[in-house]
This record gives C-alpha cells, structure tokens and sequence, in this order.
C-alpha cells in the first residue's frame, strides 16, 4: 500500500467512525504505530483530523475530504469508464464538466483523443478548478470557466457568479459527476451549493452523461442535483448488481458497465 492509499483510507475510517485508536489503525492498515502516528500527525497538521491521546477524532466527513485524497479510490475503474465517456464526444461539441476524480479523468481521455484535435475545436465548460487546469494549455480546446467561489474540498467553483455564466451557454453534453445516483430519485451531491451549479448545467445540456463508480449507485446524498428523467446515460464499472442496474433501465438509463 502507497503511502497515498494509505492517507486515503486512514481519512476514510476517520471519516466514518468518528474516533479511532491507533493500536486500531495498526491492524487495521497492517502498518507500524511510528506510521499511524506520522501519518496522524501529517494530517492533523492540515486540519483533516484532530489529534488526541491515543488516536484522533474526525473533523470533517468522509465524503468531503479534499480532492487529493479521493484519486486513490478505484482508479482503475475510473480510469475504465472515463475512457468510456469520453467517447460520447464529438468534434466542434460543447460539452460541461462538473468536478470530481472520475471528470478529471475523463478530461484526460478528452486530451487524448487525436480525431478530437483533427476536428472542429471542442469547447468545454466548466466550474472545476483541477480540470480547467488540466485543459488550459490544450490549443485544440476552447475551455469556459464559469467563476465563482471556490471550495477547498472539490475544487469547484460556485455562487451566484458561476450561476451568470451558466445562464447564458447552452451545452452539447454534460458529463455529470456525482456522490450518489438513485435509479428512481436521480442525482445527488453532499454540498448544496455544488448540486445547484450541477442542476443549472444538467438544464442547459441537450444530453446527460453520468459518470460513476458502483459505489455510488443505488444510494442518495444530501442535495439533489436532478431527477433521474434528466439523465440520459450511465456510465459505471462491471460490478454494479444485475438488479439495480435492471432498476437504471426500468426508469429509462441506458447503462454502460465498462
């Protein structure tokens, strides 16, 4: 285990439970205590979690932990369905991009797409500060920042700033990144401010393209981005249950599991 992955599963049972004990984490992990206890430290210094005498105690969800310690978590699958996505995309497209670790991939598989940089200029839209990095230096695509307030966590921007912006474009596709997607009650986030620039984008597509891990399907977070009738495709990793996704069909998805 990278000491990467590490961080990242130590912030997520942190997250989860709320208190740990570092004679815990050692099992748990198969590390050293000096590790758990370095690894404490490192992210008590970057206010993730709260020391205490034995352990640490959460600070913030696990599921808003900051971006950077997201990209360990089933990359491989994401790296499967980004390349899956990217291929909804046509030369000349205008196509909208929220955040998250699997958009940022499919923004990748976008730069990687030679018959895209042959064709009419790609324009892409949006309010994620990691992905707008990502696409500035690439000549062949037009990129729109929408502006905004920018969260720490996500790296997205929102606000009534991004919602101007978004008022006045019209997308192609939207490739949607989510928390949580219920095949009968649609699209969720954990921040509302985040869900309300998703939903402004997802009205002003002409398609709808989710991209998510299983993990996150068949669950419902706290703000709601759409309904599950806005959403046109699905795009997911192969371990998703044959029974939820014949529920995705039942409400009119077409699935992809790649």
């Amino acid at each position: 285990m990278s000491r990467h992955e590490r961080l990242s599963g130590l912030l997520r049972i942190v997250g989860e439970r709320g208190k740990v004990e570092v004679d815990d984490l050692v099992v748990e992990l198969a590390v050293s205590s000096a590790t758990v206890r370095r690894d404490l430290d490192h992210l008590a210094e970057q206010q993730l979690l709260t020391r205490t005498r034995g352990g640490a105690v959460s600070t913030v969800a696990s599921s808003d932990l900051p971006l950077r310690y997201k990209t360990a978590r089933q990359a491989l699958e994401k790296s499967r369905i980004a390349q899956a996505v990217a291929e909804f995309a046509r030369p000349g497209a205008v196509i909208g991009m929220n955040g998250g670790t699997t958009a940022t991939e499919v923004a990748r598989a976008l730069i990687a797409r030679g018959d895209l940089a042959r064709g009419p200029m790609l324009t892409v839209v949006t309010n994620a500060l990691n992905i707008a990095n990502e696409l500035a230096v690439r000549q062949n695509i037009k990129l729109v920042v929408t502006g905004g307030v920018a969260r720490t966590q996500s790296s997205e921007l929102t606000g009534s700033l991004a919602t101007r912006v978004l008022g006045e474009i019209s997308l192609d596709l939207l490739v949607l990144g989510v928390d949580a997607l219920d095949p009968e009650a649609g699209a969720f986030a954990h921040h509302e401010g985040e869900a309300n620039i998703n939903r402004l984008m997802a009205g002003r597509a002409s398609r709808v393209v989710v991209a998510a891990d299983s993990s996150k399907l068949g669950r419902r977070a706290f703000a709601a981005i759409c309904p599950i009738s806005a959403v046109d495709v699905v795009v997911t990793d192969a371990d998703v249950p044959a029974a939820l996704a014949a529920r995705f069909t039942a409400s009119g998805v077409t699935l992809h599991a790649v």
